[in-house]
């Protein structure tokens, strides 16, 4: 049974329409895919090594431009969009990423403040807000230290507290516990859940783990040789 309950009246927050992806002369990543996650939905992206999960969550987060086909997000059509209007766009979500990404000369707390310092803030305006956050993901005792002082798990839950600082509408996670250990794994997307529930943010987890799949019950989106042979939209509740 289907426990997350996505916004099934307004427009969809990620529109992939006939979208194919190449990179120069190669052989397309990703072929005529067509996907519709509502406002508020949770959503597991998986299939082999290859089989193009990175090269679509790039498309979802604006890294990369399709080749053929319209990308639409939260209603508006990325291809039609300025550059100061994709910067904007882009600002809507949160990106976790497998191998972290995180500075390694600044603290956690410095960390996650970066993108409010980027855009302007002053240290009085966010300094509660991000040590609210870190504690929220189990780091509060380790504000002040450097990324290279913290274990795997503690890193991925960091990356995870930066891509949560502008309260993004869409959180987008790329194999988030690949470097963790399963019981990590499984504290990792329980945050990921909570944030779903409580603030309604739409969640897709790219992930090989079929056992925190099966255990989170949550919709999957399959893709095999660069295509979608498993839609979301059409299985069972």
């Amino acid at each position: 049974m289907n426990r997350f309950n996505p916004d099934m009246t307004g427009e969809p927050a990620v529109e992939l329409n006939a979208v194919s992806l190449r990179y120069d002369t190669a052989d397309e990543v990703l072929s005529d895919v067509n996907i519709r996650l509502r406002p508020g939905s949770f959503t597991f992206l998986t299939g082999a090594s290859g089989a193009g999960k990175s090269s679509l969550l790039k498309l979802i987060y604006l890294a990369h431009a399709p080749t053929r086909g319209e990308v639409r997000l939260f209603g508006q059509s990325t291809g039609m969009l300025k550059r100061r209007q994709l910067s904007a766009l882009r600002r809507r979500i949160g990106v976790v990423f497998q191998d972290f990404r995180l500075l390694e000369h600044l603290t956690s707390f410095e960390n996650v403040a970066l993108p409010l310092r980027v855009l302007g803030q002053k240290p009085e305006q966010y300094r509660d807000e991000v040590a609210d956050l870190l504690r929220w993901v189990g780091l509060g005792e380790r504000m002040h230290a450097l990324p290279q002082s913290l274990s795997g798990g503690e890193q991925q839950r960091l990356s995870i507290a930066r891509a949560l600082i502008n309260k993004p509408n869409l959180l987008v996670a790329d194999e988030p516990t690949g470097n963790v250990d399963p019981e990590m794994g499984k504290r990792i997307f329980r945050l990921f859940v909570e944030l779903n529930r409580r603030l309604n943010t739409t969640v897709i987890i790219a992930t090989h783990d079929l056992g925190l799949i099966r255990e989170f019950e949550a919709p999957v989106l399959r893709l095999q040789h660069g295509l979608i042979v498993q839609d979301v939209e059409h299985q069972p509740a």
